[in-house]
């Protein structure tokens, strides 16, 4: 299937949880199964007391934190469509339960249109680095990964003032790297899971987002919620992939689960459409069809985790 991508007081609202290290390493072996394989049995670790993630990225965010964040989404690089999702896609929240902050050194994977390329752009800088990816633009220009890169970096040239410190970086899959080892404060992926794991290489990006996490790093991982069991083929199928599957995959690079928060929650999604995810807005796969229903569904239903590094 071709991958479809939607161009993309306190700010914490959504119910948060933190989670003690698992006691059992959990292995996945999604990206090499057959399309119609099946997931693996899912042992979701039990809760418990918070626990700290290494400094420097401990602790809440600060008064300060949270005025940078609202002040980077007022930004003028924004489109007014991106401010239009706001609503459903909570990204002063998201960002403020990742824990990033101004200075930080992030990774953005697979970042199609920019949307949060737009906000974390003006955060992060000037002392701070944002390198969202990005494949080569002068591959075919009929493959959507080509189309991508021409796109974000043509917004990023036309906008200097606001991504001038933006530094993006070619990737390939034939030899994934996202940076030097080590280097990276937070990797931070939207709604990009169900692409890597249709594509079969979903174990080789965590493993590179491991790698390029500093001790204490934060991986940042919002992706549409599936019904657990789902097998391979279903999640290819519908764009939705369970819990348990996104945790395994963490686990087994390496990252240990840190929290949950609901801050991206959607009960109203049933997740059972004809055109899986992308019936729902903005995308409309079945046009007129039921329209107005599923308008007032709204966006996905979505995990929202946190990993850390040890």
């Amino acid at each position: 299937m071709k991958r479809l991508l939607v161009r993309s007081g306190s700010l914490i609202t959504g119910t948060m949880s933190f989670l003690a290290p698992p006691t059992l390493a959990l292995s996945f072996a999604c990206a090499t199964a057959a399309c119609g394989g099946s997931a693996p049995t899912p042992q979701t670790p039990p809760p418990a007391p918070a626990t700290a993630v290494p400094a420097p990225l401990s602790g809440s965010p600060s008064p300060a934190d949270d005025a940078a964040i609202r002040d980077a989404l007022a930004n003028p690089a924004r489109t007014d469509k991106e401010r239009a999702r706001d609503g459903a896609r909570h990204p002063a929240e998201t960002l403020a339960f990742f824990g990033v902050r101004e200075g930080s050194t992030v990774v953005e994977l697979w970042p199609g249109g920019g949307y949060y390329t737009a906000i974390l752009a003006p955060l992060l800088a000037p002392h701070g680095k944002l390198a969202p990816t990005h494949f080569d633009p002068k591959g075919d220009p009929k493959d959507e990964d080509t189309q991508d890169a021409r796109y974000l970096l043509d917004r990023l040239a036309k906008t200097p003032a606001v991504f001038g410190h933006v530094t993006p970086q070619q990737i390939a899959l034939s030899q994934l790297s996202f940076g030097p080892d080590g280097s990276a404060d937070f990797v931070l992926t939207f709604r990009n899971v169900h692409n890597w794991i249709d594509g079969g290489y979903a174990d080789k990006v965590f493993a590179a987002a491991a790698r390029v996490l500093k001790s204490g790093g934060v991986l940042g991982v919002e992706e549409h919620r599936g019904k657990p069991g789902m097998t391979v083929k279903e999640m290819s199928k519908t764009g939705y992939v369970p819990e348990d599957t996104v945790v395994q995959l963490a686990q087994a690079a390496g990252l240990r689960l840190a929290g949950r928060a609901e801050i991206n929650a959607n009960p109203k999604d049933t997740k059972d459409y004809p055109h899986g995810v992308w019936s729902l807005p903005p995308t409309f796969a079945g046009k007129d069809v039921d329209r107005e229903k599923l308008a007032q569904i709204g966006e996905s239903d979505r995990m929202t985790l946190r990993f850390v590094k040890p």
